[in-house]
Formats: C-alpha cells, structure tokens, sequence
C-alpha cells in the first residue's frame, strides 16, 4: 500500500473512532407521559425537539392509554429500565407507580418528575411542573370577580388523589377567599370528556340553579359545553372555568361556551423536564422545584394562546 492509500486507511480509522466515541457518548434518557391529549403530545413534542438540538442525548418515549392506566406505566418504567436508560422524566399517573421508580433509582436512573408529584416519595431528583396551587388560586380569584355571596357551584374533579389535580381545587376555594358560595356537587371526572359530559348532565339535573362550574382539568370541559346547551341553558347562565387550557377549550372561550381556562405550559415542561434530567446526569446542581407557570385564558386575551 502506497503513502496515499495508507494516508486514506488512517483518516478512515480515525473517523470509525471518532463515530464509535461520538455514539458511545450519547446519553439515553425517557420520557413517559399520562395519555395520549394533546396537553401530554405538547409536551412530547417540546421534549423531542429538545432532544433533536442536543446531539449528545437519545430520547425514547412512551405514553399510557389513560388518566388511569397505572399498570400500563408501571410496564413502561420496566421497559425504560431494560432499555438502559440514564434518566427518566415521567408524569406520574398516580402515586402507586412509586415501587417501580424506586426500581428505576436502584439502576441508578435519575428520575424527574413532570407536571404532578408523588407525595412522600423521596426518590426524585426534581419536580419539573405547574404550581397547581396556585394555578387553582387563579381560578378562584377569577370566579370571586363573576360571583356574589350565595351563588352555588360545582366542581369537576380530576382522579382524586392525584396530588396536582387535587391542589387544583383547593387552591380554587383558596382564591375564593372570603367570598361566601355554597359547593353544592363534586363530581369525579377521571379527566375525561365522556365523564365531564354525564357528570355535567347530573349536577344540571339536581341542581338547575347552579350558577358556576370549575373542573380541574381540561378534557372534561367539552363534555359540560354540550351537557350545558343539552340542557337548554344559555352560554351565559353558567359560568364555566377550566384548567388546563386544552382539548377544545380554546375553541369553547372563543365561542363563549366557556368562560376561562388557567393555562399551562406544557412545552415548557417538556423541554425542561429533559434539560434536568441532562444536567442531572452529568452530575449539575438542579432545582429541586422547576415552576413552569401558570396563566388565566378569557375571551380577551385568547388569541395569544392559539
């Protein structure tokens, strides 16, 4: 072999190197997520997009079939711990998922915690999400402005015991503050739109005169809109507050079928979410609470959250 061939053989090795250390380098991290709304398929695709600037990390996903699904995320957190994942940034669907996370920080899987916590687990390195407390207080604080002493309300539950859906009501009575109002039904929805519809149709029915609505989370809200108009009743005779900004409700406050939403900002939290776990693994200093905001959507100012 000649000095020219030789001279090609040696910058071929060097480059077979230089990809062999460049793929060796990468770091693979997870992201699972609740079910598949678009809220959660934000998030994904702001993590994705994380992924895709930061040549250096492999992100793999995975999603459950609902707002319920525990098994089919616990099989997921096994999954990601098989596939050798470094890190792991999950929305816990409810807090029994917590026996197979800690198999995960036993691997020793930095695990961060996206959009609700779990309460008295200690195994996180982080939680990346939505003060929901204070979320829910925005809602509040909105609704002591449309209501008077007396008025009667009813909410929407998420899946009770979920942590962040739960705050989300008890941050709504915070805001209410001193206003004086009468709760007169909670419904549990499990944050779905074939529950927040039948919930919706049996708090009209035993109790017609119920002035205001709040759910705590957003893909229920279509369901009440048509509950509401099933009902004959006027866009303008219940006060209809959401949660989430998602799944029709943009559509439903531009069309006055709904009177406001709290947003979140799931880009925010799947973006972040992967740069902690990251900055995690390489052994950074992280926060241990990650606020990704929270805002209130009317008719006004709808169009900047299109």
């Amino acid at each position: 072999m000649g000095f020219r061939g030789r001279l090609l053989a040696g910058f071929a090795i060097a480059i077979a190197f230089a990809t062999t250390s460049a793929a060796a380098d990468k770091v693979k991290i997870g992201l699972i997520t609740k079910f598949p709304v678009p809220f959660y398929s934000t998030m994904e695709d702001a993590a994705k997009k994380y992924a895709a600037a930061h040549p250096e990390i492999e992100l793999v996903t995975g999603q459950g079939q609902a707002a319920t699904d525990i098994e089919g995320q616990i099989a997921l957190i096994e999954s990601m711990i098989s596939q050798g994942v470094k890190g792991l940034a999950i929305t816990p669907v409810d807090p029994t998922v917590a026996p197979a996370l800690d198999k995960a920080v036993a691997a020793g899987i930095k695990v961060v915690l996206v959009d609700n916590s779990i309460p008295g687990w200690k195994g996180q390195t982080a939680l990346v999400s939505t003060n929901n407390l204070s979320g829910g207080k925005i809602a509040g604080e909105f609704l002591k402005t449309v209501l008077k002493a007396g008025d009667k309300i009813a909410v929407l539950q998420g899946v009770p015991g979920v942590p962040a859906l739960d705050d989300r009501v008890t941050g709504m009575m915070q805001g209410l503050g001193d206003l004086k109002v009468e709760v007169v039904d909670k419904g549990t929805t499990n944050c779905t739109l074939e529950l927040g519809t039948s919930v919706t149709e049996d708090i009209l029915t035993a109790h017609p005169d119920v002035v205001a609505i709040y759910s705590a989370c957003g893909p229920p809200v279509p369901g009440a809109v048509k509950s509401i108009a099933n009902a004959g009743m006027a866009k303008s005779k219940i006060i209809l507050v959401g949660f989430d900004a998602c799944c029709g409700e943009i559509e439903a406050i531009k069309s006055g079928a709904e009177t406001a939403s709290v947003a979140q900002f799931p880009a925010k939290m799947g973006e972040l979410g992967i740069d902690t776990v990251a900055k995690a693994i390489r052994g950074e200093p992280v926060q241990a609470n990650v606020d990704t905001g929270a805002g209130l959507v009317t008719q006004k100012n709808v169009k900047d959250f299109e």
